[in-house]
């Protein structure tokens, strides 16, 4: 199954956007938040590359950052964790993550479906 790693400057909101796509978006994903730094807030490559490796069970695994640094770090991080194929995803976190859940559900996933449906959901509007 592929996994997916949540990446946050706040390792609360990582955990909170993995527990609501666990919950709505199917509770077999294998969904690792990866968020703070050593000294609160921001990211680390060390934790995103253990994120990576945990959510990896051979399938490959995706990534869902929320800002700026966080893509930076997660470049470094799948650079570092070179027994993994891991790709970033262009997409809003929180929505991102759970389109990205409900699809490494399905028997087909593969790592170019699970970002296309975290991608989809940059299109999503909230009001009309």
């Amino acid at each position: 199954m592929i996994g997916l790693v949540v990446v946050s400057h706040s390792a609360k909101a990582a955990e909170g956007i993995a527990e609501v796509a666990a919950q709505m978006g199917g509770g077999n994903a294998r969904i690792v938040p990866a968020g703070g730094d050593e000294d609160g807030i921001g990211t680390s490559p060390d934790r995103i590359r253990e994120g990576i490796e945990e959510a990896d069970d051979g399938d490959g695994v995706v990534i869902l950052v929320d800002l700026g640094s966080a893509v930076m770090n997660a470049e470094l991080a799948i650079e570092m964790a070179m027994d993994s194929e891991a790709v970033i995803a262009d997409a809003p976190v929180l929505e991102g993550t759970l389109n990205a859940a409900v699809e490494t559900t399905s028997k087909k996933a593969t790592l170019d479906s699970v970002v296309e449906r975290a991608e989809d959901a940059r299109d999503y509007r909230k009001l009309n």
